[in-house]
């Protein structure tokens, strides 16, 4: 038994984490105060941690672990899941993304730069379910585009997270 400096409960030695620098390999705070500071510490640094998140997958050692896992057969099976499940998810926006591309093809939509900018452009639906109507944006303010949708409808609380 031993007792946590922060609860002051008296634990089992299986309630904290194990340290290689203590003397009987334990440290003196349990696992629940340890994870309850560490909350703590997130909810306090909260623009930090967020920032930091943000960056963390552009690491190159991250980069490099995800092109290896993708070139694995468990890699290849798991993209073929996420991209069916985007399909069966986003079927609308499928749907209308097929037409737009059909449209182009058979000469009845004619690419246009983008609308802000002029560069090489992309097609953006305003709408979904008019799908011919689309507004022609480069990839950096289509990607805004969508954001300031998500932020609309996070603010109008009919969207949890920001995620797009």
């Amino acid at each position: 038994m031993k007792r946590c400096f922060r609860c002051l409960a008296e634990k089992p030695l299986e309630a904290f984490y194990k340290h290689v620098r203590m003397g009987d390999g334990r440290l003196n705070k349990c696992i629940e105060c340890t994870k309850a500071d560490a909350r703590q510490n997130r909810l306090d640094k909260l623009d930090y941690y967020r920032q930091f998140d943000r960056n963390r997958s552009s690491r190159p050692e991250r980069i490099a672990a995800r092109e290896a896992y993708a070139k694995t057969p468990e890699g290849r099976i798991a993209g073929a899941r996420a991209k069916q499940k985007w399909a069966v998810t986003n079927a609308v926006r499928r749907s209308a993304s097929h037409k737009v591309n059909n449209a182009i093809r058979d000469g009845r939509l004619d690419r246009q730069p983008c609308f802000i900018c002029g560069d090489k452009a992309q097609a953006h639906h305003p709408d979904y379910d008019r799908p011919l109507d689309v507004t022609w944006l480069c990839p950096k303010h289509h990607k805004a585009a969508h954001r300031a949708a998500a932020e609309i409808l996070y603010a109008a609380g009919q969207k949890e997270t920001l995620h797009f």
